[in-house]
């Protein structure tokens, strides 16, 4: 795994704003957003703690990577296609726990 992906999972996780190179943590009231070059990819609500991912229509390494570092979430692909924890996923917003 990546050291900036490591940091930026990190502040995500503990809800702390970071900021280095493409990787984004913003810190709102109620919300913790992980961004990829801009791109919201993960969404913590801070009273429920309920985590949603989505790729933003990146089907791509290092997005991928920044995903699977969330705890709960293992995407692998094969033949081109993109599986979240099993299933079949389109990149969509999607609650993961």
């Amino acid at each position: 795994m990546r050291q900036i992906t490591k940091e930026s999972i990190n502040a995500f996780n503990w809800g702390f704003t970071f900021s280095k190179s493409n990787m984004n943590v913003k810190v709102f009231n109620d919300v913790v957003k992980l961004q990829y070059h801009g791109n919201t990819i993960a969404i913590k609500n801070r009273i429920t703690n309920k985590i949603s991912i989505t790729n933003c229509g990146w089907f791509s390494n290092t997005t991928k990577e920044r995903l699977n570092a969330l705890e709960g979430v293992n995407i692998h692909q094969k033949n081109f296609v993109w599986y979240l924890n099993g299933n079949e996923w389109d990149g969509e917003l999607t609650q993961i726990n």
